[in-house]
């Protein structure tokens, strides 16, 4: 039978059990809109390109599946390019389908084509990011495309792909044995684990260390490796610090659990960090915030500890601290081996309480620092109170997407999470924007659970938007804005390297913050959903109780104190500035 390439490309998504297409609509690409009309898949149409692909981001780490993002040559490819390049930082599967310019109009420069440099030549906008980009050249081609596309997608370390189709081939007409034949395909692939004489050696290692740690990142959690983990921590009594992306691999009231490293890390994980004889990094690229700009003396001394390094990609290992035993291999199958191997070695596992117990005083002791704030009735709202009423009200596998500023370095540091995968936070880009969007992806994929974005006033003005789509769905979503009516971080060094925060603070309103512009609550109405803007801080912990039963998309908007969330690492950025002087963030107001 034959049929077109746009239908035959549905049914293909059908099969391989994709629910959601997330993105917008263009000339280029009605074709596939319109054999999904009819089909089992679900087009998420919103306002924007790039929170298409921020919702297509959020779907992925929920669900733990690809996602497909659908998009317009030109314009509507270079709008989805910041969330489809915060993905890839991020190593999520993402399929991204790109309609292009007709095939027989290249050098003519059609409607809306990118080709100051070169004709037909868009795909090429993503090369620095996607883990490959596809020009279809013949329909006869597509099938066997768009099959390597969702394996590459998949395999390795996860990231999105660009499949990038010229109109006229999404209306050619085909034979569908070139998809059927597909079908014979293994869709999960075999992936490499660790040897038994490997997973000794290093199990050899860490009982018999006077000091180790695991640091686990961002990897484990896409490889939903946690059980694994938990199961080798407590077996050897190791602690278990991690980094931001690697936030909520085991629940934070774990008793082996340090908490964040780097430059919005406590003083309990840097410290334990550095004093370590031997880590084991498991899933992490060791990046720059989490390692205090790898200088010395803050989050790691490697060398003098001895590091062990496991990564499904090769070219994690050895890239920032040199690797006494580096290996590849899928974590959840070589933790699982570390596991089996170390319950051989050692039957009666490794004993030490004092690690436990130095965790839980100095959990303590922290609370205690922080409970002044967490009580404090000042207006606008101290940021640990926000995070400390969220936390009494939401239930324990809440989802909670973060944006940049307090509300990300907050949450690692002292928001607790308890559910592995229930927190997704933009780490590699940083992307403004990407929590409220993604919150939508992430109620698609787990309709039952509650989701809160918590984002900055800066982020949630850079896609209101998301909004629409939300309320068109009733999507019951709470998005709470920490709203200092700043860029608050930024703002913050700058006043600390210069003395000045041009440029990074909104304008005041003379009426206070009753009359403050905008007005996110008025704004979310504007759109369909629900709003509130809070007056005093007691008026928080019942609003958040009307918006978990409102079964409505809500919009809380939280005036809040521009406090910079407290360091112990270290961030270069301030030397680069201020070379002369010890400087860390300041406060603005």
């Amino acid at each position: 039978m034959q049929d077109t390439v746009a239908n035959l490309l549905v049914r293909y998504l059908e099969q391989r059990g994709i629910r959601y297409v997330f993105g917008l609509c263009g000339h280029t690409n009605i074709a596939v809109l319109s054999a999904m009309a009819e089909s089992n898949v679900e087009f998420i149409n919103v306002r924007h390109e790039q929170i298409a692909a921020h919702a297509a981001d959020g779907y992925a780490r929920a669900s733990g599946k690809t996602s497909v993002l659908l998009t317009h040559l030109g314009p509507g490819l270079t709008n989805a390019a910041t969330g489809v390049a915060n993905a890839a930082l991020d190593c999520i599967p993402m399929v991204v389908i790109a309609g292009d310019v007709p095939s027989h109009y290249y050098g003519k420069h059609p409607h809306q084509e990118i080709n100051l440099h070169a004709d037909g030549a868009q795909w090429e906008i993503y090369r620095p990011f996607v883990k490959r980009a596809w020009r279809v050249d013949s329909p006869k081609l597509f099938p066997e495309i768009i099959e390597k596309a969702f394996a590459l997608a998949e395999s390795g370390q996860p990231g999105p792909v660009l499949v990038d189709v010229p109109m006229d081939v999404f209306s050619a007409v085909i034979d569908d044995a070139l998809f059927a034949r597909l079908r014979a395909n293994a869709h999960l692939l075999r992936k490499p684990s660790i040897d038994q004489a490997s997973a000794g050696e290093i199990i050899k290692h860490l009982a018999t260390a006077s000091h180790p740690v695991i640091y686990a990142g961002g990897g484990m959690i896409l490889a939903r490796a946690w059980d694994e983990l938990r199961g080798l921590a407590e077996h050897l009594t190791i602690p278990v610090a991690h980094s931001l992306m690697g936030k909520g691999v085991l629940p934070d009231d774990h008793p082996l659990v340090l908490g964040m490293t780097g430059f919005w890390g406590t003083s309990l994980v840097n410290q334990t960090c550095l004093a370590a004889d031997w880590v084991l990094g498991v899933g992490t690229r060791f990046k720059e915030a989490d390692c205090s700009s790898w200088y010395r003396d803050y989050t790691f001394n490697i060398p003098p500890t001895k590091l062990i390094h496991i990564d499904i990609e090769p070219s994690e290992i050895g890239r920032n601290f040199p690797t006494e035993i580096g290996v590849v291999a899928d974590l959840k199958q070589a933790l699982g081996t570390l596991l089996k191997v170390a319950r051989e070695l050692y039957p009666a596992g490794r004993q030490e309480p004092q690690i436990v117990q130095r965790i839980a005083d100095f959990r303590r002791a922290f609370a205690a620092e922080n409970s002044v704030n967490q009580r404090s009735d000042a207006f606008p709202m101290m940021p640990e109170r926000i995070l400390a009423e969220l936390r009494v009200l939401l239930p324990r596998d809440a989802i909670m997407t973060t944006d940049v500023g307090w509300n990300k370095n907050g949450v690692g540091q002292q928001f607790p999470i308890y559910t592995p995968g229930s927190v997704l936070t933009c780490g590699g880009f940083a992307t403004m924007g990407f929590g409220p969007p993604a919150a939508i992806g992430a109620k698609l994929a787990c309709p039952d659970k509650v989701v809160v974005s918590l984002v900055g006033d800066g982020g949630f003005g850079q896609n209101p938007a998301a909004l629409a789509t939300a309320a068109e769905h009733n999507l019951a979503i709470i998005w709470l804005v920490m709203n200092n009516n700043a860029y608050g971080t930024i703002a913050g060094l700058q006043q600390a390297a210069y003395g000045v925060t041009y440029g990074t603070l909104f304008p005041a309103s003379r009426g206070g913050w009753a009359e403050q512009p905008p007005n996110y609550a008025d704004i979310a109405k504007a759109y369909g959903c629900m709003g509130e803007r809070l007056t005093s801080a007691a008026e928080l912990r019942p609003a958040l109780r009307r918006a978990l039963a409102s079964g409505r998309p809500y919009v809380l908007d939280v005036p809040m104190k521009n406090n910079p969330t407290p360091t112990t690492g270290h961030w270069n950025i301030l030397d680069i500035y201020s070379p002369d002087r010890h400087l860390e963030h300041a406060a603005t107001g």
